[in-house]
């Protein structure tokens, strides 16, 4: 496979927003990754180097969102909440109101977006904004951290330059406010690998929420049990999304990172470690499409900022070197107490008695995709 070029979309404002201190989501993941890559010196080199980001614009916003809420996004943090906004989802633990909020999400949105025009004007082959991946912002409604949806304004504008596009998240969350947006459409399909909603927010994506009219057999879910581990998610990511992907054939393939899917993640309850992460970036970028990817949950901030290095370091092709990744590197270690030994995790054992359990769920998980969607697609 020849070698590709990739874009780290990060600048230096981006940084300079936060959540509330009690909230969980922690907008330092992204800096601190690329801190990590900068220590280590992978962040540059020939093909590969950094792209600031260029906020979106009003318009841009206005491809998936209503006039209406962005105008309450914007003024919320100047106080201005009124019974609307609260309707729109605002002002709760999972979506609070602070300084900067519309500068930091719109930022954020256009990271995304300038890693999918970098795309389209071929200057790049591989796109990986870690500040995205906010798939659960409705058009007017804010939800789970989330408040505007810069995967869903990507692949709109994607689509919108004649591009099909294959949506693949792999968060503990389900995608719910991505794939409510193509629900209906043909033209991008979305997968998401996902912890089942019996047992975490938002208690959507089961395997029969294939899509309707038009998009029927165009979106797909695979939810996964809690305690899943890494040999079980990579035994459903195999069988389900090559297939589907190969079969949909996509000129761009969108790639949700989420981290909370890592063991000992607050918020979540599966058990992987990032070397499950970087086998589906790996089974991904080999493909050879276009790809633009994201980050998104993860809520152990130093276990994600280590997962988003391993993410961009294994696109730009150095899986061996990063998996050899030891001691005596300073940076990579640096404010981690939990593993010393580079960017990827170390190795868990599962028991007999959690394999039991989680195994024959996720096989019948997969039957029940291939049943329900595969026909769709000639598999």
């Amino acid at each position: 496979m020849k070698a590709s070029r990739t874009a780290f979309i990060h600048c230096p404002e981006i940084e300079q927003y936060s959540y509330p201190c009690e909230c969980p989501f922690n907008t330092s993941r992204a800096g601190l990754a690329r801190k990590m890559l900068v220590s280590m010196g992978l962040l540059g080199g020939p093909g590969r180097g950094e792209v600031a980001p260029v906020p979106a614009t009003r318009q841009e916003l206005l491809t998936f969102h209503h006039e209406a809420y962005l105008d309450v996004l914007e003024k919320a943090p100047q106080g201005f909440l009124d019974i609307q906004g609260l309707f729109m989802g605002l002002g709760t633990p999972d979506t609070p109101i602070f300084r900067g909020l519309y500068e930091y999400a719109a930022l954020a949105v256009g990271a995304t977006l300038t890693g999918a025009k970098l795309l389209l004007a071929g200057d790049t082959d591989i796109a990986f904004n870690p500040s995205g991946g906010f798939h659960h912002a409705h058009a007017s409604y804010a939800s789970g951290f989330c408040y505007m949806n810069d995967v869903v304004i990507a692949c709109e504008h994607l689509s919108a330059a004649g591009k099909r596009v294959f949506l693949l998240d792999i968060d503990a969350h389900h995608c719910d406010g991505v794939q409510d947006a193509f629900y209906d459409r043909r033209d991008v399909m979305t997968l998401s690998f996902h912890e089942s909603g019996k047992t975490l927010f938002p208690g959507t994506g089961f395997e029969d929420e294939i899509g309707q009219g038009e998009g029927r057999g165009y979106s797909a879910n695979v939810p996964l049990p809690a305690g899943i581990y890494d040999e079980a998610y990579l035994r459903a990511f195999k069988a389900v999304a090559p297939p589907l992907i190969g079969a949909f054939d996509p000129d761009v393939v969108v790639l949700e990172a989420g981290m909370d899917c890592l063991a000992g993640d607050p918020l979540t309850h599966m058990a992987l470690t990032n070397n499950a992460c970087a086998e589906v970036v790996r089974l991904v970028r080999d493909m050879g499409k276009p790809l633009l990817v994201t980050g998104g949950g993860g809520y152990q901030v130093q276990n994600s900022a280590r997962g988003y290095a391993l993410v961009w370091v294994v696109l730009c092709g150095e899986d061996a070197h990063s998996a050899d990744m030891g001691l005596g590197l300073g940076g990579v270690m640096m404010e981690t107490s939990d593993w010393m030994g580079g960017l990827r995790d170390r190795q868990i054992v599962t028991a007999a008695a959690r394999r039991a359990e989680v195994d024959p769920a996720v096989a019948e998980t997969i039957e029940k995709v291939r049943k329900n969607v595969f026909g769709y697609h000639g598999l």
